[in-house]
């Protein structure tokens, strides 16, 4: 079938809005009608040629939600007309991963999702003759889109499509932090911040002689319970786990880092207490946990709409991106 798409031709490049072809699901797929999809860091990572498993030409685009048109055979879970969001990180529930109570990080397709094909090593996407790469395992910048069973979660159909996200703030708000601290160099960022919960915000360009760090320890006297880096810059992931309490502070590193990376810090800082660890899809184990996040926010518990900021068809994706790079969006989101 055709379908209307924004394909990734090389690092750096507009993404090229045109009509691809689309082969059907095979044995295990889902072909997914795309409703809504937003644009996020992580594409912007990956179009930008930093990311080490970036393939091109490829479309893009991992958070999205839609409606099953068709399935493959052996297909038990899902069926057409179920309203679904795309999974890049699947739930296979069969799996050493998914069977340990420790990891969300389901491998059963990790080898060929990360080469931009399906399963069974192909794609379903082409453009003439040639075949272009899925991304993520979701690819929903296109109108449709075809997926493994195990990287679609089912949820209720009176959800509007375009409202699925949680962010940091949120969620620490939710568990009762009784401090929230933002830390980012938009000052434009802080009045939505404070209306989903943070309590103080730093700008480090404000500090003049004093760090981020000890700007954080004397705000929270002594330092963070709990910090999380959302970015993807291994220096800043260094000031949040050294911003962390002396003894029981954790640190989550949520934000992915361009190709050859490292991150480093003084292994004192570890030896005294400190905890530094990753944190992939929330934790969240897909098919089980996203319906229930679904279920807060239409149940009032969580605040989704006032995260998107723009909204545009898919012809207008790339100025997706250019808002983003001059710091006007939280999230846009394209409606097909």
């Amino acid at each position: 079938m055709q379908v209307r798409a924004a394909v990734a031709y090389g690092a750096g490049r507009p993404l090229s809005v045109e009509t691809v072809e689309l082969d059907g699901p095979r044995v295990g797929e889902v072909l997914v009608e795309i409703k809504a999809t937003g644009v996020c860091h992580t594409d912007e990572f990956t179009r930008s040629g930093a990311d080490p498993e970036g393939l091109f030409p490829a479309i893009l685009g991992h958070e999205g939600a839609g409606v099953v048109v068709d399935v493959g055979p052996e297909v038990k879970s899902v069926k057409p007309g179920d309203h679904v969001i795309p999974l890049y990180t699947p739930e296979c529930r069969e799996c050493e991963y998914c069977l340990h109570p420790k990891t969300n990080l389901c491998q059963a397709i990790r080898a060929t999702q990360g080469k931009g094909v399906m399963p069974d090593g192909t794609s379903r996407f082409r453009t003439g003759a040639d075949m272009l790469h899925h991304y993520m395992g979701t690819s929903t910048f296109a109108n449709y889109t075809v997926l493994p069973e195990i990287a679609v979660a089912k949820v209720r159909a009176d959800a509007p499509f375009e409202t699925i996200w949680l962010n940091v703030i949120q969620a620490a708000r939710m568990v009762g932090a009784d401090r929230i601290v933002g830390i980012d160099l938009n000052p434009a960022k802080e009045p939505l911040a404070r209306k989903f919960g943070m309590t103080d915000f730093v700008n480090p360009t404000d500090l003049g002689d004093k760090s981020v760090v000890e700007a954080v320890v004397e705000l929270t006297e002594g330092g963070a319970d709990y910090s999380f880096e959302c970015i993807g810059n291994v220096e800043v992931m260094r000031q949040a786990l050294e911003c962390c309490h002396k003894g029981w502070g954790e640190s989550i590193v949520i934000g992915v880092a361009g190709a050859g990376e490292e991150i480093a810090t003084r292994p004192f800082q570890l030896v005294t207490g400190r905890v530094w660890r990753g944190s992939a899809f929330g934790g969240a184990r897909g098919r089980t946990d996203v319906p229930k996040i679904v279920d807060w926010y239409m149940e009032g518990k969580i605040d989704i709409d006032d995260l998107i900021t723009h909204r545009m068809p898919l012809d207008d994706i790339n100025t997706a991106f250019e808002l983003m790079h001059r710091g006007e969006s939280i999230r846009s989101v394209v409606t097909f």
